[in-house]
């Protein structure tokens, strides 16, 4: 685990890193929403379980968590999830069905301890309103990525990440260059079937995010992106469907990514 940090009024971020062979590192970032009912959003990776619990709680008293938001099912996401839910008797599982199936595979949550949504979902908790759609790029039938309509942040889970040589906190951080040719490689790598899929029905997605007009993107696996830079990266996802496929050491692809992304609003 790395120390946390804030990416926004009553936003802290539980950051820890991946090392991606050949590429760099990519962030795994969980985050805690200090707010009438405060909730957390994913739960680390499990190698980092005891420091992300360190970390959590040195935050937010366990007693007054009130919501674990999953964003999806992978191990990443729900590292910390069962020994939470045992320390924080009044949190709430909210996640969808399928990726509730899946992580009951694992260990059992007590149905009265769970909210399902789906894309198109709205949830009122305390002063927060969160709704729930279709990521552009997932690995997981289950992903959500969450909008929180009282400060304009998107929580986009998997999707609008990348993978860098050093992790930074703010996207305004890092070179341009080095953050796309990173997202092009995981926002592909993450979603294989993007080079299969019909280009104008990748956009559906793409198109209502970006019409909610995020003051803040925060991607689990990637910096704070602040609402200047937003639309780039609505841009960039956008084109992701009309480059090659890419897989793991193969660089015949990455020269031809990096000059479709020289200039990300061209």
């Amino acid at each position: 685990m790395k120390a946390s940090y804030t990416a926004g009024p009553d936003i802290h971020v539980l950051p820890s890193a991946l090392p991606i062979p050949g590429l760099g590192d990519q962030a795994v970032n969980a985050f805690l929403v200090r707010s009438e009912q405060p909730f957390l959003v994913d739960t680390g990776m499990p190698v980092d379980r005891e420091g992300f619990l360190d970390s959590l709680w040195s935050l937010i008293d366990p007693e007054e968590l009130r919501w674990i938001v999953v964003t999806h099912d992978d191990r990443d996401h729900t590292g910390a999830l069962a020994r939470i839910l045992e320390a924080a008797p009044g949190a709430r599982v909210l996640t969808n069905a399928i990726s509730l199936t899946r992580i009951s595979e694992e260990f059992g949550i007590s149905q009265d301890r769970v909210v399902t949504a789906n894309p198109g979902s709205r949830v009122k908790i305390g002063d927060r309103e969160l709704s729930f759609h279709r990521p552009p790029t997932f690995d997981s039938p289950g992903t959500l990525a969450v909008f929180d309509h009282s400060d304009g942040t998107l929580y986009s889970s998997d999707s609008f990440g990348t993978v860098v040589e050093e992790i930074t906190h703010d996207f305004a951080d890092l070179s341009e260059a080095e953050f796309f040719e990173g997202f092009d490689a995981l926002n592909r790598a993450i979603a294989p079937w993007t080079a299969l899929v019909d280009e104008e029905k990748f956009l559906r997605p793409v198109r209502a995010l970006a019409a909610l007009r995020p003051a803040r993107l925060l991607s689990a696996h990637g910096p704070t992106v602040r609402e200047d830079a937003v639309p780039r990266l609505f841009e960039a996802i956008a084109r992701i469907p009309s480059l090659p496929a890419w897989l793991p050491g193969a660089d015949l692809d990455l020269e031809a990514a990096l000059d479709a992304h020289a200039s990300p609003t061209g």
